[in-house]
């Protein structure tokens, strides 16, 4: 049976429908020669149906985590004031596609919740491929997979700690010569060392402690990650986290 406009739609349902008023908006403005990357009314209509998004994706339920992240990709590209109408249109049409013919499930995700990082914060970002790392990473939580969230906390951290130097222009300090980004315990040095912020005590105590249970799950060959292992962590990956979304002008 067909939902009626006042009742409450899916995730997929809301978002498809963002994907369209987000590709008409784009349209109605580009008439009237109207930049989307300025302060005007379009501007400020894409940027709510931007953040409306991020809110329906993190309560997609679909279950291939794994193939989310490309839908993650093409909802923030969709959503972005500086994309080009052509290739906005032709997104938009990629990503409907995909939000039709994946077998999604009917009701939005409410078990993927806040057991480790709030999503709440993560959908104020209104990126998409953040919150498809919190999900997955709270996601493993209570799934039982506990190095997989090990693992999923340590690659949060070290992008949120990268959008930290890239918002703050400081981002040559954190690559190597080759221009790639280095790894983890690197990025965290670089962060304590940094001196055009000021981290909090707690976060300076707090990242060895994710990076130490990041490493070992990614790379030991004998350690095994126990709920309790994530549990000791679980304070600390709050407190960082936010931090870094703060200091990435995020939150």
């Amino acid at each position: 049976m067909r939902r009626s406009k006042t009742e409450a739609a899916t995730p997929v349902e809301r978002l498809q429908r963002l994907v369209e008023t987000a590709v008409a908006v784009s349209r109605i403005a580009k008439k009237h020669h109207v930049s989307l990357t300025g302060l005007n009314f379009y501007a400020d209509k894409l940027a709510k149906l931007r953040t409306d998004s991020t809110v329906a994706f993190t309560e997609l339920a679909d279950p291939s985590v794994g193939d989310i992240s490309a839908v993650a990709e093409m909802v923030e590209r969709t959503f972005a004031p500086a994309t080009a109408m052509k290739a906005r249109v032709l997104i938009a049409r990629e990503l409907l596609h995909e939000l039709r013919t994946r077998k999604w499930r009917d009701t939005p995700s409410q078990n993927v919740g806040d057991s480790l990082f709030p999503l709440s914060l993560i959908a104020m970002t209104r990126r998409g491929y953040l919150a498809t790392l919190a999900r997955q990473m709270n996601g493993c939580f209570e799934s039982g997979w506990y190095d997989a969230c090990a693992v999923m906390m340590r690659r949060l951290l070290e992008t949120v700690i990268i959008e930290a130097f890239e918002a703050k222009h400081l981002d040559g300090k954190i690559k190597n010569p080759q221009g790639d980004f280095v790894q983890l315990t690197d990025l965290i040095s670089a962060a304590l060392s940094e001196t055009s912020w000021s981290l909090s005590r707690n976060a300076k105590h707090a990242l060895p402690h994710l990076r130490d249970i990041g490493h070992l799950s990614a790379h030991s060959r004998r350690f095994t990650a126990q709920k309790s292992d994530i549990e000791k962590v679980q304070q600390h990956c709050r407190i960082t986290l936010e931090e870094f979304l703060h200091l990435a002008e995020l939150i």
